[in-house]
C-alpha cells in the first residue's frame, strides 16, 4: 500500500497535469471556433461554384467534353453520389501524387493516426504506380518518411496557419504538373470535419477534376446568356475552383484537428478529475487509518499502566 507521502505526490502531479490539459482545451476550443467558422463559411461558396461548373458543362455538351486546359475530365453524376471515391486501377508507369493532411503536433486523439492509416491505404491501392506524397503537417511527413515516401518540400506552415495564397500555390503547381504530364493523377487525403465530436478520414480525387452536372440541368434546357462563351467561362473557372477545393480541404483538416484536440483534452481533464477524486479518497482513508492506529496505540499504552 502506498504511503501518505507517495499519494500526496501523485495528487500534486495530477493537479499539475490538469492545469495543462485544461489550458490546452481552452486554447483548442478558441481555435476550433475560428476554424469552424472558416470551413462552414467556405463550403456553401464551394458548392455553389461546383454547381455553376456543372451547369456550364451541361451547356457545352455534357459528359465527354475535353477542355483545352487539360485539367478536367467532365463526367455525369447525380447530386447524391459521393465525391469521395477510391483510386482506379493504375498501370506500373502511372505517376500519382497524394496530398496528405495531418497536424504538426500530437495530443489530438486519433486524428493523425487516422489520416496516416488512410494515406498508407491509398498508397497501397496504387500498387506499382509511381507515388509521390506531399505531406502537409509534420506528423504526416514523419510517418511517410518512415515508409519511404519523403515529401518533396516542407509544408508544415500550411498545417498550423492555413493560407489561401500558399494553398493556391501548391494547387497551381500540381495542376501545372498534371497539365504537362509530369503526374497523371492527384488525390487528397484528410480528415473531414462533420462536427466537433466527429471527424471522418476521406480521400477524394483532385485531378483530373470531374464537375458534377446537376440533375435539373440535365433534365431541362438552360436559358442563360453567357459572356463570353460557356466553354471560355468553364476553362477560366475550373482552375480557380480547383484551388478553392484544395484550400477547403486544408480548412477541413485544420478544423478537424482542433476539434479532435478539444475532445481529447476534455477527455483527459475528465479522467484526471476522476483520478484526483480517487487519490484524494485514498489519501483520506490512509490518513484516517494512520490516525486510528495511533489512537489505539495510545489507548493500549494507557491501559498497560
Amino acid at each position: 500500500m502506498p504511503s501518505l507521502k507517495e499519494i500526496k505526490g501523485r495528487i500534486a502531479s495530477v493537479k499539475s497535469t490538469l492545469k495543462i490539459t485544461s489550458a490546452m482545451k481552452l486554447v483548442a476550443s478558441a481555435k476550433l471556433r475560428k476554424a469552424q467558422q472558416a470551413i462552414e463559411g467556405m463550403r456553401p461558396y464551394e458548392r455553389k461554384l461546383q454547381e455553376m461548373l456543372g451547369r456550364l458543362t451541361a451547356q457545352i455538351g455534357g459528359p465527354g467534353v475535353a477542355l483545352s486546359g487539360a485539367y478536367a475530365r467532365i463526367g455525369s453524376r447525380s447530386d447524391a453520389e459521393e465525391s469521395v471515391t477510391p483510386g482506379p486501377e493504375t498501370s506500373a508507369g502511372e505517376k500519382v501524387a497524394i496530398v496528405a493532411f495531418a497536424s504538426n503536433s500530437s495530443l489530438c486523439g486519433a486524428f493523425n493516426a487516422n489520416a496516416v492509416r488512410l494515406a498508407l491505404e491509398t498508397i497501397r491501392s496504387y500498387g506499382d504506380a509511381q507515388v509521390t506524397v506531399y505531406s502537409v503537417g509534420r506528423k504526416m511527413a514523419e510517418a511517410m518518411k518512415k515508409v519511404g515516401h519523403p515529401s518533396p518540400a516542407d509544408f508544415h506552415d500550411l498545417a498550423d496557419k492555413p493560407s489561401y495564397a500558399e494553398a493556391a500555390a501548391l494547387a497551381g503547381q500540381l495542376m501545372e504538373d498534371f497539365r504537362t504530364g509530369s503526374i497523371d493523377r492527384v488525390e487528397l487525403v484528410y480528415n473531414h470535419f462533420v462536427s466537433s465530436g466527429k471527424q471522418v478520414p476521406v480521400r477524394e480525387t483532385f485531378l483530373p477534376s470531374t464537375p458534377v452536372i446537376p440533375s435539373e440541368a440535365k433534365e431541362s434546357e438552360t436559358d442563360y446568356i453567357l459572356e463570353p462563351s460557356a466553354r471560355e467561362l468553364l476553362e477560366e473557372l475550373l482552375p480557380k475552383s480547383l484551388k478553392l477545393k484544395f484550400y477547403t480541404a486544408l480548412l477541413d483538416s485544420n478544423a478537424s484537428e482542433h476539434a479532435a484536440r478539444t475532445v481529447a483534452m476534455q477527455t483527459a481533464t475528465d479522467n484526471g478529475e476522476d483520478l484526483l477524486q480517487e487519490l484524494t479518497l485514498q489519501y483520506n482513508k490512509s490518513r484516517q487509518q494512520k490516525i486510528t492506529a495511533e489512537i489505539l496505540d495510545l489507548a493500549g499504552g494507557s491501559q498497560e499502566k
